[in-house]
């Protein structure tokens, strides 16, 4: 009975010790396409973003990969939408999740003294925030507030997580910012 025992641990650990070879040789994500963007990214990121994306002339993988970073991984949303959900549909409340569209990531969440910006693209030149990509960058690497909408505490964003989204790579940040010039403009909730 021991050995039966025995056996069968053994037998089970090879098993899987095969399956996780297995998986490592084909790779936790599907392979990336000719771009070297993982195609599992960049296509959930246009399946996810809850507002529709305007593709024409642009790049649908890095938009796509900029709309998995802000909706999947991010969370850009929490902070930049305001409500997030609509009324019966916060799944934090059991309902089921529904974002509100029409001031997706046009900012007014309060922090404090602190008021979320708009990231979407701003009239008449359509760029985020009216923010070139290299002063995006810049905010995302520096928090340096173009703005300056509060001199008395300082040059930098004082709520942006700037400190960990400043790891991201030029792609990532270049793929977010890619996303955010293809969603509409929105106006912060009255």
């Amino acid at each position: 009975m021991r050995k039966s025992l025995l056996s069968i641990v053994l037998l089970g650990g090879l098993y899987f010790a095969g399956a996780m070879i297995g998986s490592a040789q084909e790779g936790w994500q599907q392979p990336a396409d000719s771009t070297g963007l993982p195609n599992n990214e960049w296509k959930r990121g246009l399946a996810i973003s809850p507002v529709s994306v305007n593709l024409n002339g642009r790049d649908k993988r890095m938009v796509g990969l900029g709309s998995y970073l802000v909706n999947a991984r991010a969370g850009c949303a929490d902070c930049h939408t305001n409500p997030l959900f609509l009324s019966g549909g916060d799944p934090f409340r059991g309902q089921t999740a529904q974002v509100n569209v029409v001031h997706f990531l046009a900012g007014g969440r309060l922090f404090g003294p602190f008021t979320s910006r708009n990231i979407t693209p701003e009239p008449p030149s359509n760029m985020p925030a009216g923010l070139t990509l290299d002063q995006f960058i810049q905010v995302m690497r520096t928090g340096k507030d173009f703005d300056n909408l509060h001199p008395q505490m300082g040059p930098l964003l004082q709520v942006m997580p700037w400190p960990i989204l400043k790891n991201m790579t030029d792609d990532d940040l270049r793929a977010i910012y890619e996303y955010l010039s293809a969603i509409p403009h929105a106006d912060a909730a009255p």
